[in-house]
Order: C-alpha cells, then structure tokens, then sequence
C-alpha cells in the first residue's frame, strides 16, 4: 500500500513571520485521518521570515529533526547548546524529561526554509540531549545517506528510537532501490523535483505513506531530493 499525501493537501498556517505547511495535525491544524504515521509525529514545512524565529519554549518526550533546506537557523536551550546550522548539517534535540530552546533566522534578508520533523521517542523521561552533524550534499547524490538513526551509523545524528532517516539527490530518469524489512512502515517526503515510487507519481512537497511494501523503486523525472523514513510497525 502507497497512500499518496499531496502538497496542497496539507494543512497551511500564515502568522506572517511563519508560513508552515504541516503533513500531519499540528497547532490549529486538526485532521483526525492525519495524526502521523507510526511513530512520526509531525513533518512541517516552515518558512521563516528574516530576524523572525521562535521563542523560547519547552518540549519533553520528543525527538525533534531539523533539517535546513536553504538559509540558517540559530538555536538556543536550556542546556547551555548554542549554535547556527545551515544547508549541508542537520539538528537533532532529544526533548526527554524536558528541554527549553529558541529556534531564529538570523539572517537580516534571507528566509530560512525547513523542515522540522517530530519522532516519538521509545522511551519516555530520559535525560534532554542535542546534536549537529554535517550533511553534506555530495554524500547524497545518487544514493541513501543516513541522516537519522537509533545508533548513530554512518555518521547519523542519533535519536532514541528504532527509526531510520535517510536522504537523496537523483538526477533525471535516475533510479534508486530499498528493501524495507517485512512489517516495518515507511513514509517518503519530496523536497523538490518529480519522483515516481513503484509507478505512483509525486511532485514537490508531496508524501506517501508506505505499508505492506518490502520492495521500493524510486525514480526521478528530474533532479529530486526526497527523505525517506524506515519506521517500526504500528503498535
């Protein structure tokens, strides 16, 4: 089963400095057949204004992913991390028994595009955490790099649950192949460009979620980045 989740299906908030669209309910945004899929929670698209970000607040039991598609993101918590990441790296904070943080474009004429990407952890309480990795684009081109999993190979950001991120830049009529465990789930999110997936074609911004597959054919009908999610079964 491929369940095609289309960009301009999803939902869409405008707060003026923030225009985010949201693969799965979030804030304001409700849609009961669109609670995640397993244990992904949240998938934003977020589009942050110049100087404009978001204040300080708290998170707990969450693994939070963020990962930059163009300008940068400076982050700040209550562990005493600080930092900006940008194009080419890849954020993850583990929110466990509690975590404050600030995330803020602090570029004065360039908008950050992102996604934040929300995983329920595997267990609940544990101690907060926070990493940057690099992820350089060469790594991706042509095939799967792994930007997230539970640990740390390949020179992934780790995050507490047994969930795989991994990441690609095909060119045109480029094809590449995953073989996804019996019973496991997947979800695909299409960056930009035009993808086909076992034959179902997707387009920028779309997902498809992914059940009862083992055998997954991806091909570009352009030059396409995509993220694709290996997720443990449904509970």
């Amino acid at each position: 089963m491929i369940q095609l989740r289309p960009s301009a299906e999803r939902g869409y908030a405008d707060h003026g400095w923030l225009k985010a669209r949201h693969s799965f309910s979030f804030a304001d945004y409700y849609d009961p057949a669109e609670m995640g899929w397993g244990v992904l929670r949240v998938i934003n698209e977020d589009r942050v204004a110049p100087g404009s970000g978001f204040g300080r607040h708290g998170h707990r039991d969450m693994e939070i992913v963020t990962y930059i598609l163009s300008g940068a993101l400076e982050h700040k918590d209550s562990l005493g991390h600080g930092g900006v990441i940008r194009r080419g790296e890849v954020q993850r904070m583990s929110a466990g028994k509690g975590i404050l943080h600030s995330e803020a474009n602090p570029l004065a004429d360039e908008e950050t595009h992102l996604l934040q990407i929300w995983i329920e952890p595997a267990e609940h309480g544990t101690p907060a955490s926070y990493e940057q990795q690099m992820l350089p684009l060469d790594e991706m081109r042509g095939r799967w790099r792994l930007v997230a999993s539970p640990d740390g190979a390949e020179g992934s950001t780790t995050i507490g649950q047994d969930a795989r991120l991994w990441a690609t830049v095909l060119a045109p009529a480029e094809r590449i192949d995953y073989r996804l465990i019996s019973g496991r789930l997947a979800y695909v999110q299409v960056v930009y460009g035009q993808l086909e997936i076992n034959g179902k074609k997707l387009n920028a911004g779309d997902g498809a979620k992914i059940a009862d597959e083992t055998e997954l054919q991806f091909v570009a009908g352009e030059e396409t980045e995509f993220l694709l999610f290996d997720l443990p079964p449904l509970a």
